[in-house]
């Protein structure tokens, strides 16, 4: 150091750094363990009010299973009609048959998928191209992954699949559930995410709105409705089907052996069995479970 200059004084505390101005508020608003509380909460709100649909569109993707068109009984014709027979044979009750292991399974996967996809968020990765549906699909998927055997317990077996198979048994038909929630997860937060935004670009309704977020959810209700059918009919039968001692499917090897055998066995429009009642319970509860995350979400931020 040259002769005459004076050394810099040392700052008397790390305050006086100057740091770069930091942004700790995460992109989707809230921390993804917040989105996860929140997720499985708006899940669990539309699951109660939506569950007699559920029951009935089951119902209507198990009647006729591997049969031709018009060889066999149907009991339930139509989404009224199903509803009233599910009535007359187990009264008002029965239409609410499942609901604790439904409340299990979506408070599981949607609290998993939301806190999954926060992160994406988080990450930035949602700002790509294509990366809002690359993120609801992988979010979906590992949701799917962890609620599959509360998916499972709706069916009532997950206690003797339990003791029958152990552990493994309890994971019994995910090769369906998790192309179906894959698939689902990511239309439906694309989908919600940009007919939100074009409504109110269009200036049809406020930003923020609950006006927004319904007919963002709607439009959304009715594109995962058209594309999960197929997958919701193939994660049905594979979930319901038989099983040998092992734990071995007794009518379908696997999620493609079940696609090829609906179809050749029962037609294309075998896949969309019951797509009213998956319609009039997916619009629902995807609206419903869209607006709650949304609504709860602006109520942590405020």
């Amino acid at each position: 150091m040259a002769a005459g200059t004076l050394s810099p004084r040392p700052p008397d505390s790390l305050q006086e750094f100057q740091y770069p101005p930091q942004n700790s508020r995460p992109a989707g608003g809230v921390p993804p363990a917040t989105d996860l509380v929140l997720g499985a909460t708006a899940g669990c709100l539309a699951c109660f009010l939506t569950n007699p649909l559920e029951v009935v569109k089951t119902r209507l993707q198990l009647q006729g299973e591997l049969q031709p068109p018009g060889t066999y009984p149907r009991p339930y014709r139509g989404v009224l009609r199903a509803a009233v027979a599910v009535c007359r044979a187990d009264g008002l009750r029965g239409l609410q048959k499942g609901l604790a292991a439904g409340l299990l399974y979506q408070g599981l996967m949607n609290g998993v998928r939301f806190y999954c996809y926060s992160h994406a968020e988080d990450a930035g990765w949602t700002g790509y191209p294509g990366g809002t549906v690359a993120a609801g699909a992988v979010a979906g998927a590992v949701g799917a992954v962890v609620g599959s055997p509360a998916y499972l317990s709706i069916s009532g077996a997950f206690k003797s699949i339990y003791q029958q198979h152990g552990v493994v048994g309890l994971w019994r038909g995910v090769s369906g559930a998790v192309p179906r929630v894959a698939v689902g997860s990511a239309v439906q937060l694309a989908t919600f995410a940009s007919a939100k935004d074009w409504v109110c670009e269009r200036q049809w309704f406020r930003k923020g709105s609950w006006a927004a977020v319904l007919a963002g959810g709607m439009v959304s209700g009715v594109a995962v409705a058209v594309t999960m059918t197929p997958f919701d009919v193939v994660s049905t039968r594979l979930y319901n089907q038989p099983v040998d001692a092992d734990g071995t499917g007794k009518l379908y090897r696997g999620f493609l052996d079940c696609i090829l055998q609906i179809s050749s066995k029962e037609g294309l429009l075998g896949l969309y069995k019951g797509i009213g009642a998956v319609y009039l319970r997916l619009g629902p509860h995807t609206v419903l479970s869209l607006f709650f995350w949304d609504k709860l979400r602006n109520m942590v931020q405020h």
